[in-house]
């Protein structure tokens, strides 16, 4: 990856919705030979997709809430039954594997403390191998969607 590609995938990051014709101007190259860095780019795995970027509390997703999850055991059965379950709630945002205790940090998104308290109770709680949650509410996101540093 050259400086050339660097630059191309930070005007990706920054505006996904640019036309290859957009893109060239912008990374001053001609159309054909940035449509081919860009699929290539694409093909080598490092732009895995496009998508909108949601505003959460416009949407009415005002309650953020960071999860850890520590488990009762830790050994493969517990980990492949609890990671896809975990994957398939979609107020989960983000869920890390984490070395040490609590084992797991999940990032949830709800509308409102008693929705969460449901997530929690029904969802979370009764995830496979689960032996210990805590939680924390997030007052304000600082940082957030950043792009990757190039």
């Amino acid at each position: 990856m050259d400086n050339v590609d660097k630059k191309i995938l930070a005007e990706l990051q920054q505006d996904g919705r640019l036309t290859v014709t957009e893109l060239a101007d912008r990374v001053q190259l001609s159309i054909s030979p940035c449509h081919r860095r860009l699929r290539a780019l694409e093909s080598s795995g490092a732009i895995t997709g496009y998508r909108a970027q949601l505003d959460a509390g416009a949407l009415g997703l005002t309650f953020e809430a960071l999860v850890f999850v520590t488990m009762r055991t830790v050994d493969r059965d517990t980990l492949e039954a609890f990671e896809p379950a975990v994957a398939a709630i979609p107020h989960v945002l983000q869920a890390q594997r984490l070395f040490g205790d609590p084992d797991y940090l999940l990032r949830v998104i709800t509308r409102d403390l008693p929705a969460f308290q449901k997530l929690y109770d029904e969802s979370l709680a009764t995830l496979p191998g689960v032996g210990r949650l805590s939680s924390t509410l997030v007052m304000k996101s600082v940082v957030d969607n950043r792009p990757l540093p190039l």
